[in-house]
């Protein structure tokens, strides 16, 4: 039996709770940790979780208890600290996105993972949904061509009050805005669906949160050999129309589902009705694929609890996690420096030092409000095809 701890008690630390509880034949969770008092006894409490034991600090925790995996699940910029202390310690780690604010910490991580032979996992549950994994199956197939565009709307919206709790809003604790928080999820999926882009550009702007430091709204282009993807990422759509359209040369397929292949006249214009025939193969191949059996964060938890098991490479590991913030960092550094920025980044680059975006990105208005906590759930939308729930 796997015992599991968790470090931060926040709103997303439900999802991981929820995940573990799944799976009450392989695991069980011993103790949480979070630094508001009594945060994390009510969460024990409201899962009911009796036999665990509660810590104020992750290090007396960490020291206390015989863990075999912890989730990390408190604000990004704690992650690296937090995620090196638990490897230290003999325990295998699933940290949540983003992985961290700096490739140098992400690498510290890693490298920490490496060193003490220690399973490192990084939250990217819309891999693990079944909407995705047909995604990908359709664009490994020959059906779909090699890709020409794809766009990837990250389409949130968050009131001001959302700024309000205090470690949001803050290049230095939260790590960025809505690219890093918010996006990322659809970054991972560009990255998993398309692989890593040749060069990025992109702007960035706060359209409608006076109380936040941090980007609001971006809009990223990614540039690979052929092919062009566009990013946005924004808390500022109402309705929360979240999409991912791909275009190949045979056909566009999309998530909400819909499936589109154009065939040509002579004169190269569409020809009318299209191409049925494609159009019927891929719904065939889509109508094919196979259910998982868990999904979201539970589906990545199960595939890391098997990683614990086996002592093997999770699904989604540090070397993942870390790909999607120098996808992250390289939006945000084409914004902040108006230009081309080319990938990957090397380790000289001042946009892979811990720091650099705290010195470097503007303050697009000053933090007004800071509190504790907020009331209310987190709420994941109105649709049902999100890419995530996010924090």
């Amino acid at each position: 039996m796997l015992r599991i701890g968790i470090i931060g008690t926040g709103g997303i630390a439900g999802s991981h709770i929820d995940g573990y509880l799944r799976f009450t034949q392989e695991c069980e969770i011993v103790a949480l940790s979070d630094v508001v008092p009594d945060k994390a006894a009510s969460r024990r409490d409201e899962f009911g979780l009796a036999g665990a034991r509660v810590y104020e600090r992750a290090e007396d925790m960490l020291a206390a208890e015989d863990l075999n995996l912890v989730s990390i699940t408190t604000p990004p910029a704690t992650h690296a600290e937090l995620t090196i202390a638990a490897l230290r310690a003999g325990v295998d780690v699933l940290v949540e996105k983003p992985m961290a604010p700096s490739l140098e910490e992400c690498d510290a991580m890693i490298a920490a993972a490496a060193a003490h032979a220690r399973v490192l996992s990084v939250v990217a549950q819309n891999r693990f949904r079944n909407d995705m994994a047909r995604l990908k199956a359709i664009l490994e197939s020959e059906l779909v061509g090699p890709v020409s565009h794809a766009q990837f709307n990250s389409a949130w919206w968050r009131g001001i009050a959302y700024y309000d709790l205090a470690w949001r809003g803050t290049w230095a604790s939260e790590g960025g805005g809505c690219t890093l928080n918010h996006a990322i999820h659809h970054l991972d999926l560009a990255l998993w669906l398309l692989g890593t882009p040749r060069a990025v550009t992109a702007v960035l702007t706060n359209a409608a949160h006076e109380n936040a430091e941090v980007e609001d709204l971006s809009v990223a282009v990614l540039q690979y050999e052929r092919a062009l993807a566009e990013v946005t990422s924004s808390v500022v759509h109402h309705g929360e129309e979240q999409a991912i359209v791909v275009h190949g040369r045979h056909a566009r397929v999309s998530q909400p589902w819909k499936v589109v292949a154009e065939a040509s006249m002579p004169n190269g214009f569409p020809a009318p009705g299209g191409d049925p025939e494609r159009v019927a193969k891929i719904e065939a191949l889509a109508a094919a694929h196979r259910p998982l059996e868990h999904v979201g964060h539970r589906g990545q938890i199960g595939d890391v609890l098997a990683a614990v098991r086996e002592r093997c490479r999770p699904a989604v590991d540090g070397v993942h996690g870390r790909r999607a913030v120098e996808l992250v960092t390289a939006i945000y550094a084409a914004g902040i420096e108006r230009r081309t920025v080319d990938l990957p980044l090397a380790p000289d680059d001042p946009y892979y030092r811990t720091g650099t975006l705290v010195e470097r990105a503007p303050h697009f208005f000053e933090k007004s409000t800071s509190v504790d906590e907020l009331p209310g759930a987190i709420a994941v939308g109105s649709s049902a095809d999100h890419a995530g729930r996010t924090s």
